[in-house]
């Protein structure tokens, strides 16, 4: 007996160890990401940190940006991250951290500032968050979305152009419609306007660069998620070349231009070596698919374009060895190639046979080959064609690759004879330093904003942060070259001082989302900014001294399971100049369902904002008539304007009552933006009440004020 559980326990062991090594092995082959967000446009001073390090350098063109990069926009400045089928913008005085970026997730810190995201496509089970101060911005569809950070008022506003949004804050979720905009305060959803989704210069700019995107001859060639290949239309053309293919030929390159020759190498991680190139269309053919020479003239032959395109650091040939090379005297050279059509490439990082037969058959055509027989075979000796091409091989000293200075500066001949012999490598045998991290971006002194220390609202938790370089400098000397894994990053981990951050702050929602034309204000508010151009918004509503109850701070209250709303009674009302509470009414069973939207094109900017009035339900219980002294004399029901029917039907249609609530007119298709600032909207309409006498609300002041809510005297 006591034999028999001996062996049990002996089996038991066998299977765990075998199970902790099977997932150790996995962690160790843990992949990298198949995507990236490039830095795809600055104007303006633009300034980035690297993750896991608390240094500040210029922003460069075409750096790729990986989950920890944090950002700064200066005031006056512009930037644009692209990331596969998705273009955040950034608007000026913007500051922004990367806090996970892998194939599934892209999650965004916001602290302060706005930006403007594009949305093409969303595969099933991709997630994007926006992460603020008050709240998590969740894009469901694909769609154009704007959020504004305004830390001063401790606000967010979110606008839904097209497409469909969650919000969430501490467990409360709302799911908020195309066409609808709502400016949020402190945290918990509870206190918000809804606000006019006024169109300005900045929405006008990005509306330009989606034209520019999504009406790019590249795109019939290339994959939809290849980043990058709009900037290839200005700078080149294509053509068809029998036995290759689609190729592009760049007609804007000096005497003798070679790829990956006008640009320097960065260290990041997981990938290790980085090329960075200079030129405005130098990502896409840098980071995807094969170069060929057509008779003396260099083409970028691109990968399927049915394929998802998966980003690789580099795609050339390093010759040299395992070490830089002697030549011709000088010590310490590193030399490198583009890959051809038909090259294998072998990452110099650790990968699975998924990923390797993945990075390689998207970023060219192998014919009768099976990719997966070569993942372990380290022993064939490849021909590689470009290796001979007169020009093709670019070397410089290494101390000019490991500072990332700029290669074409330092470059060195080597004669044919070297280069022919010399053994071809995947990796670039030299351990990199702290100038590697940053790269070629000149240092700057801290930005006047970076990372702000309040808890930062998010639905999912983001990974750990970045382990800084100075911990894994000593473990990358150990193996020139060569990215540390996953395994080996997480023992440093401990040791390692992170870059300041802001604590995030779990809210997943404990219940289904609310649709947001469930709620229903039942105030007017007093609030005279609320501009969501970064305007400076207005006074609170609570008067200074107030106690701050459900009532006054204009938090809503979810009532019990009703089918008809219900206002605030008469004696929690505020008077005029408080802000009022929001109620909001049981959600149906047809409001809790999330039909899918239809696709749409990009909005257009208005001619001009219109603020039209639609009905809401009658209140349940009757409204006592105002006093004498604040009474005004009805509108007789002939003066009433009807309102003009939206281009779509509303969301969630309500029927007609003597209340109305302003919203947001559809918007025009036309992709015009209006040639003059939109005027402010007329004064609001007043409508007769169902008792003898009525208060209409105050007309806003300004169009991208909050829409004023009327109040039954």
């Amino acid at each position: 007996m006591r034999n028999a559980l001996q062996r049990l326990a002996t089996s038991i062991i066998g299977i765990v160890m075998l199970a902790l090594g099977a997932a150790l092995s996995g962690i160790a082959l843990a992949d990298p990401p198949s995507r990236v967000a490039r830095l795809g446009y600055i104007s303006g001073p633009v300034s980035f940190s690297p993750a896991g390090e608390d240094v500040w350098a210029h922003g460069v063109l075409n750096r790729p940006l990986v989950a920890g990069d944090r950002l700064w926009v200066a005031p006056g400045a512009r930037a644009e991250l692209q990331v596969g089928v998705a273009a955040l913008r950034m608007g000026s005085g913007t500051s922004a951290t990367l806090l996970n970026l892998d194939d599934r997730v892209v999650q965004v810190e916001l602290t302060r500032g706005t930006l403007n995201i594009r949305v093409r496509q969303m595969r099933p089970g991709q997630v994007i968050e926006i992460d603020t101060p008050n709240l998590a911005y969740t894009l469901l569809q694909p769609g154009n979305y704007r959020i504004e950070v305004d830390p001063d008022e401790d606000a967010t506003t979110v606008i839904v152009r097209d497409g469909l949004a969650d919000v969430v804050s501490e467990g409360l979720a709302f799911t908020i419609p195309a066409r609808r905009a709502y400016r949020y305060y402190g945290i918990g959803l509870r206190d918000y306007d809804l606000v006019n989704a006024a169109f300005d210069e900045f929405d006008r700019w990005s509306f330009e660069r989606d034209r520019r995107a999504e009406r790019s001859s590249s795109l019939r060639y290339v994959s939809s998620d290849l980043i990058g290949y709009e900037d290839l239309d200005a700078y080149g053309a294509w053509r068809t070349v029998a036995g290759v293919g689609p190729v592009w030929l760049p007609n804007r390159v000096a005497a003798g231009w070679a790829p990956y020759r006008d640009g320097h190498w960065s260290w990041i991680e997981p990938w290790g070596w980085t090329w960075v190139d200079d030129a405005p269309w130098g990502f896409a053919v840098s980071h995807y698919g094969r170069w060929a020479d057509l008779d003396g003239t260099w083409g970028w032959v691109p990968g399927p374009s049915r394929q998802q395109a998966i980003y690789a650091p580099a795609l050339v040939g390093f010759i040299g060895g395992d070490q830089p090379r002697t030549f011709g005297g000088s010590a310490g050279i590193v030399g490198w190639f583009p890959l051809g059509p038909r090259d294998l490439y072998r990452p110099s990082y650790v990968v699975s046979q998924d990923y390797f037969v993945r990075v390689n058959s998207s970023n060219t055509v192998f014919n009768n080959v099976n990719i997966a027989t070569y993942y372990n075979d380290n022993s064939t000796r490849f021909t590689y064609f470009n290796q001979r091409v007169p020009g093709a091989v670019i070397a410089v000293p290494a101390s000019t690759f490991v500072q990332s200075l700029p290669v074409s500066r330092a470059a060195v001949r080597l004669s044919n004879e070297q280069i022919f012999n010399a053994p071809v490598s995947s990796v670039a045998a030299v351990a990199p330093a702290q100038r590697s991290v940053i790269g070629d971006a000149a240092p700057v002194g801290r930005p006047p904003i970076i990372a702000e220390q309040r808890p930062i609202i998010a639905r999912m938790a983001p990974p750990p942060p970045q382990v800084g370089f100075a911990a894994r400098e000593s473990a990358l000397a150990a193996t020139p070259g060569r990215p540390l894994s996953v395994t080996e990053t997480q023992r440093l981990r401990p040791a390692a001082v992170a870059a300041p951050a802001a604590p995030v702050v779990v809210a997943a929602p404990t219940r289904p989302a609310i649709p947001m034309t469930s709620a229903q204000p039942s105030q007017p508010s007093a609030r005279d900014g609320g501009r969501v151009d970064g305007g400076q918004g207005g006074q609170r509503g609570r008067p200074e001294g107030a106690p701050v109850t459900p009532e006054a701070s204009g938090r809503p209250q979810v009532s019990q399971p009703a089918q008809t709303p219900f206002s605030a009674p008469p004696d929690q009302r505020g008077a005029p100049g408080q802000r009022g509470r929001m109620e909001m009414t049981a959600p149906t069973p047809e409001a809790m369902g999330r039909p899918p939207l239809p696709m749409q094109a990009p909005l257009a900017p208005p001619q001009q904002p219109v603020m039209r009035p639609q009905p809401m339900p009658q209140p349940a219980q009757q409204v006592p008539s105002v006093q004498p002294a604040q009474q005004v004399p009805a509108v007789q029901p002939a003066q009433q304007v009807p309102s003009v029917p939206s281009a779509q039907p509303a969301p969630n249609p309500e029927p007609p009552a003597a209340r109305t609530q302003p919203s947001l007119q559809p918007v025009p298709q036309s992709m015009q933006p209006p040639a003059a600032r939109p005027q402010p909207a007329p004064p609001a309409e007043r409508v007769p009440a169902a008792q003898p006498a009525s208060v209409p609300g105050p007309a806003p002041a300004d169009p991208r004020a909050p829409l004023q809510r009327g109040r039954a005297a």
